[in-house]
């Protein structure tokens, strides 16, 4: 019997239900592909008008629901399931190779570097907090105020400078390079910057950005949260020191995250959190303290007992991601975005808010509002009358919603909160987000919902509740 044990022998019978599935998604024509496997896809849901209907899960952007095969994955694992690098037993063995070969899946998703560091946390708001415990002396960081919140605030400690926003990509690249030439003193400096917008989708110029931070002697650090369930992404061919995501929006909700890249900041710092895997060896002092190796590998940060099953879904979605194409993936995502925004265009109340273009690059997530509608109303009836689930609120980015919007900066707003009386301005959007498992019916009936509330008004009454827009059922 090997030291480590074959995981392969445990995963077969998963592999096997994904070795048909991902058949099923096969078509000559991508933009006719069938929707990858969810879990949930066939959850039905009570409207207030009466009846039940299929689920329309349209916030992907917020979390993605679970791939099947991420699903079987986890359920073959877990009998098997043990305590990761703290045990002579077959099943610690084995949960400590499965772990281990994790990170290398992971690190072959991402096409890191030799010699890069994959840590495992709890999400992108873990890791990018991670990032900033690891700031070397009086860095500097810069950030637009584009970004979601998980990138905007972690930087307690460091002096940040908050860019405004651009309304191109070269404005952003020249905006960047103007700041980071005029930093003062002209000291170590981390740029941090999403992918794609959580907001809009739009895709933001991450390849020049990070050329524009290395060229001035920066760092930069790719929030790949909105970016990675639906593009290909890789650190070599953008050039960033480090990316960070969620295994939630990955498809892979089991509360773990990713920070991957260089490895000096991270191996220079102190632990982002102190205790056991962290440290190499603890030794009483003569002077009854005690003196700590901390490991210099990426369990320096990744004290306590790991979460395993989590890890490994990302692991598993990572493959199944890979397996399925994204050539395939992105083409079909276009047709889905096509469709909504050509629908929504036909809609002359509706507002799509972008902050580069109508025409650029985007994943799918589109923010809109509504000119009559509170959008916490608007979201409310798509749910409770049509069986959508959408979001609705600042989205944990409130400076930028509230620049598209026109709205002044220091205007009060609470996220997801209606602002607003019914058919009154609010500081609110509405957003739907999908990827690779939603169906062509969820995006079309989203599409025929809206028209139809715009046109004939919400056939139930609405009220507030503990700051939520609900169906008034008395």
């Amino acid at each position: 019997m090997s030291a480590r044990p074959d995981v392969a022998t445990i995963v077969a019978a998963a592999e096997t239900v994904a070795a048909v599935e991902t058949v099923t998604t096969e078509s000559a024509d991508p933009c006719c592909a069938a929707p990858l496997p969810v879990l949930g896809r066939d959850v039905t849901v009570p409207l207030v008008t009466g009846g039940e209907v299929t689920y329309a899960a349209l916030d992907y952007a917020a979390s993605a629901p679970a791939l099947q095969r991420v699903w079987d994955d986890v359920a073959a694992y877990a009998p098997y399931y043990g305590s990761v690098h703290r045990g002579a037993g077959y099943l610690s063995q084995l949960s400590t190779d499965l772990f281990e070969n994790s990170r290398v899946t992971v690190a072959e998703f991402l096409d890191c570097r030799p010699g890069d560091q994959v840590v495992f946390t709890r999400s992108t708001t873990d890791s990018l907090n991670l990032l900033a415990a690891t700031l070397p002396a009086d860095c500097q960081v810069f950030v637009f105020e584009t970004e979601h919140h998980a990138s905007l605030l972690p930087w307690r400690d460091a002096r940040v400078t908050y860019l405004n926003a651009p309304r191109t990509p070269e404005q952003a690249v020249a905006t960047l390079e103007r700041a980071l030439a005029d930093r003062d003193p002209y000291g170590p400096a981390l740029v941090c910057v999403t992918g794609a917008s959580n907001v809009t989708g739009e895709l933001w110029p991450v390849k020049e950005l990070a050329a524009a931070a290395h060229a001035h002697g920066a760092r930069i650090v790719l929030d790949a949260a909105q970016l990675a369930p639906h593009h290909p992404v890789s650190v070599q061919e953008l050039d960033v020191d480090w990316i960070a995501f969620s295994g939630h929006k990955l498809y892979a909700p089991f509360g773990s995250g990713v920070l991957a890249g260089r490895a000096d900041w991270l191996q220079d710092s102190e632990p982002y959190l102190a205790g056991g895997g962290a440290s190499r060896k603890v030794a009483r002092r003569a002077d009854g303290g005690v003196d700590v190796e901390w490991h210099t590998t990426a369990a320096r940060h990744e004290a306590g007992s790991p979460n395993v099953i989590g890890v490994y879904s990302i692991a598993s979605a990572c493959k199944a991601l890979t397996e399925a194409g994204f050539d395939s993936l992105v083409e079909r995502e276009r047709h889905l975005i096509a469709e909504v925004r050509q629908g929504l265009a036909e809609v002359p109340e509706v507002r799509v808010l972008s902050l580069f273009a109508d025409d650029a690059p985007r994943v799918g997530v589109i923010s809109f509002v509504v000119e009559g509608w509170n959008s916490s109303h608007f979201a409310a009836a798509l749910s409770a009358e049509y069986g959508i689930g959408v979001r609705d609120g600042l989205f944990c980015a409130h400076p930028l919603v509230r620049t598209l919007l026109g709205s002044d900066p220091q205007d009060p707003g609470e996220c997801g909160a209606p602002e607003a009386a019914p058919g009154e301005r609010s500081l609110n959007a509405i957003r739907v987000s999908f990827g690779a498992g939603t169906p062509d019916e969820h995006v079309e009936r989203f599409v025929g919902a809206v028209k139809e509330l715009v046109r004939d008004g919400a056939q139930w009454k609405y009220r507030t509740e503990d700051g939520r827009c609900v169906p008034d059922r008395g």
